[in-house]
């Protein structure tokens, strides 16, 4: 395992280098300067130039390379262009509240789309196994943001239930929750539509197994089988499309952090963009790649957890 975790891991780096470099050269290529960015359209030149000096944009691109890999390779992410404040301090104010989104998407989606799921397979070809057939197609097909406009016209403007926009305060968590409950529901469902679809897919298949028939012929209770036999051993497609979801959410609640106006990677990530704000943009990306190659690697040791007959020996 241990060996496995640490290939996995060396593998990554020329990932992270080749995405470092990417971003890097499609910066350079955009339109648009970073100085006109901080001073505005009606700075003069001279201020543009002694900004540029200063900032190192006057550099040819190959030292700024060179310079951007080293800080990097250091740890050191560099200071943002917008207000000279250290991106990883920027990065770790808004990290927690993207990772509690996702975290709290995925648990609305797997607390949906795993027993929905299973019941449309329990079900099959009826009444209820059609229903939730639509109810997944109608998630997968519905944006997270329109979801997140609906939840927010119903739940807070005309029920007032939960907060209109904002995160609350970190120091009073049950008030700090009732602020995610909305943004978490609101990816979720969206998210649960494709569990659900490969939830019922994944079950069916397992469902005629031998040792189903078997487990089922000893007299054990429907549930106990389910459970115990069905759920588990089909668990692996439902983890894999889980990771999957989890590695994309990160990056992709920017559309339901500007619903609900939350703090966070996406929001940081486009006022970095709108600001050309080079070191915040490639030092976020590069965060967001390394989040899903963790994310990638948990799934992958989680199979060995589902199924005993996976061994991440000397040979894999």
């Amino acid at each position: 395992m241990f060996r496995f975790v640490t290939r996995r891991l060396i593998f990554s780096l020329p990932i992270l280098w080749g995405v470092a470099t990417i971003v890097f050269i499609a910066l350079r290529m955009l339109p648009g300067d970073p100085a006109v960015a901080i001073l505005g359209d009606q700075a003069t030149a001279e201020s543009l130039t002694v900004l540029r000096h200063r900032l190192g944009l006057n550099v040819p691109i190959i030292p700024q390379y060179i310079n951007y890999m080293s800080l990097l390779l250091r740890g050191d992410l560099g200071h943002s262009l917008l207000n000279n404040e250290a991106v990883s301090r920027l990065i770790l104010r808004n990290l927690p509240y993207t990772a509690e989104l996702t975290v709290g998407a995925i648990f609305v989606a797997c607390l949906l789309g795993i027993p929905i799921g299973m019941l449309s397979a329990v079900k099959r070809n009826t009444v209820v196994d059609r229903l939730a057939r639509i109810l997944a197609l109608t998630g997968v097909a519905t944006p997270a943001f329109y979801a997140g406009v609906v939840l927010l016209i119903v739940f807070s403007l005309q029920l007032g239930w939960f907060p209109v926009m904002g995160v609350g305060e970190m120091s009073r968590p049950l008030d700090h929750i009732r602020y995610s409950v909305l943004p978490s529901v609101s990816v979720g469902c969206v998210i649960a539509g494709s569990i659900m679809r490969i939830s019922r897919s994944s079950i069916l298949d397992v469902l005629g197994e031998e040792y189903i028939r078997t487990a089922r012929s000893k007299g054990l209770r429907e549930s106990a089988v389910l459970y115990k036999h069905a759920l588990k051993n089909a668990m692996i497609p439902i983890v894999t499309v889980i990771g999957l979801n989890m590695g994309i959410l990160l990056g992709g609640v920017v559309a339901i952090e500007k619903v609900f106006n939350r703090p966070g990677l996406g929001s940081l990530l486009v006022s970095s963009i709108y600001g050309r704000d080079y070191p915040t943009i490639q030092s976020t990306l590069v965060i967001f790649a390394i989040v899903v190659i963790c994310v990638n690697l948990m799934t992958d040791l989680a199979y060995g957890l589902l199924d005993p007959r996976i061994r991440y020996g000397k040979n894999r």
